[in-house]
């Protein structure tokens, strides 16, 4: 990300990567170690987005951004309503409401956070994203305050519905960014 985002020129077209990882916890460059609440054997990676400590596994969809704001007109508040608004609209589609919470992004069911959002922008352009429970362990979040947020619930697709296809619900979620973004 950090070298496609470095190597962009006017040309360069805006690209979405979907991936999932590895057991790991990230933390965002403003991350407080004090959110790790205890060693469970998972590596903690730091990475240069913004936000707090998170946990990323497989049965986890990741979608990495990587978009040239100025030429899309967007700014980072927009970006982020725009990326909410996808997830949102996705879960809809499965007969869930999600929600907004102001001051915290990502998406929550309820009041469980359901999506995180963590980005980079650099020279007018975003990298890193969003990170959406499907079908995974939900385990290791307990071993963090998720995204910095003491006692901070989280849930995921399969707990509310029968989708556990990342395949599916990825081109799903393509479908939304694209309209969106």
């Amino acid at each position: 990300m950090q070298a496609f985002t470095a190597a962009r020129g006017e040309e360069t077209l805006d690209e979405v990567w979907l991936c999932q990882h590895p057991p790991v916890f990230t933390q965002g460059l403003a991350g407080k170690p004090e959110h790790l609440l205890r060693d469970i054997g998972i590596p903690v990676v730091k990475t240069d987005r913004g936000g707090q400590i998170t946990y990323h596994g497989p049965g986890q969809l990741v979608a990495y951004l990587l978009l040239d704001l100025r030429r899309r007109n967007l700014t980072v508040k927009a970006l982020v309503n725009r990326i909410e608004q996808s997830v949102i609209e996705l879960l809809a589609g499965y007969g869930i409401t999600g929600t907004r919470r102001v001051g915290a992004p990502g998406v929550y069911v309820d009041h469980a956070k359901i999506a995180a959002l963590g980005l980079k922008i650099k020279n007018g352009c975003s990298y890193h994203g969003l990170a959406l429970n499907v079908a995974m362990d939900l385990a290791p979040f307990s071993a963090i305050n998720p995204c910095g947020y003491e006692g901070m619930e989280v849930t995921q697709l399969s707990a509310l519905c029968s989708e556990t296809n990342l395949d599916r619900v990825g081109d799903r979620l393509l479908g939304h960014l694209e309209r969106h973004l």
